[in-house]
């Protein structure tokens, strides 16, 4: 459920952008979502359903770019797209940490209908 605090503040951006432009409403947000935040899709979008009722985001489509969870290899130096719950090393098999690289959440653009 921690999707519901993220499209609020979602939501809070979408807003500010339309006034801010004179739009009457908002058609589009894209989002960049890192893999290690555990945003769903489905609930991103149940959320903005639910919350943008009677706003100047109702209605809008939702696009998602997913960024995959990347890995530093303590030992070797490799750089790596993390695969499941491993933290180990395809090269040399040793623990691997986090980078960031995964854990984004930004709204990257939205589009909007122009005021009348």
């Amino acid at each position: 459920m921690h999707e519901a605090s993220a499209v609020e503040s979602m939501l809070r951006i979408a807003s500010a952008e339309a006034a801010a432009h004179g739009a009457a409403r908002v058609t589009k947000i894209r989002l960049v979502v890192g893999e290690a935040t555990g945003y769903m899709e489905e609930s991103l979008a149940f959320f903005l359903e639910a919350m943008a009722k009677g706003g100047p985001v109702e209605g809008a489509k939702l696009e998602i770019e997913y960024l995959k969870t990347r890995l530093r290899c303590a030992a070797c130096g490799e750089e790596f797209d993390r695969a499941g719950s491993s933290f180990a090393c395809p090269k040399c098999g040793e623990r691997a940490a986090l980078t960031g690289s995964g854990s984004e959440f930004y709204v990257d653009s939205i589009e909007i209908e122009e005021g009348r």
